[in-house]
């Protein structure tokens, strides 16, 4: 089944923030490649705020977190944020674990993550 395999990303805007939907497993490979693209063409378009929804990721390995960090950095030196929503218990572990979680912002909540943005 290649859709268990891949990585799905839906992206949306509110507000002018960009909201991306992930799905699936950000790994080696396709998932992290795909991250990628869809950041970097948000930043192509101007879209710095990035909000990067991880509630239906089930995985996670040591090249997709290596590709969220640099995916935080980019768009910090691009002058904007890069924040997480909705982080599954594993990789927060995980996060936590390698001494990373510490490098990003992390929201429980859509709204809340959205107003963070609008301080």
């Amino acid at each position: 089944n290649r859709s268990a395999m891949s990585l799905e990303i839906n992206h949306r805007s509110r507000d002018g923030i960009a909201l991306v939907d992930l799905a699936g497993k950000i790994t080696l490979g396709q998932g992290s490649i795909q991250l990628r693209d869809v950041v970097a063409e948000l930043l192509a378009e101007g879209k710095t705020q990035i909000v990067l929804n991880l509630a239906a990721v089930q995985y996670v390995d040591s090249s997709g977190i290596g590709e969220l960090v640099s995916r935080r950095m980019t768009t910090h030196h691009a002058g904007g944020r890069l924040i997480l929503l909705q982080l599954p218990q594993k990789i927060q572990d995980l996060l936590r674990l390698t001494k990373l979680l510490s490098l990003f912002e992390v929201y429980d909540d859509e709204e809340t993550a959205l107003a963070s943005f609008h301080p």
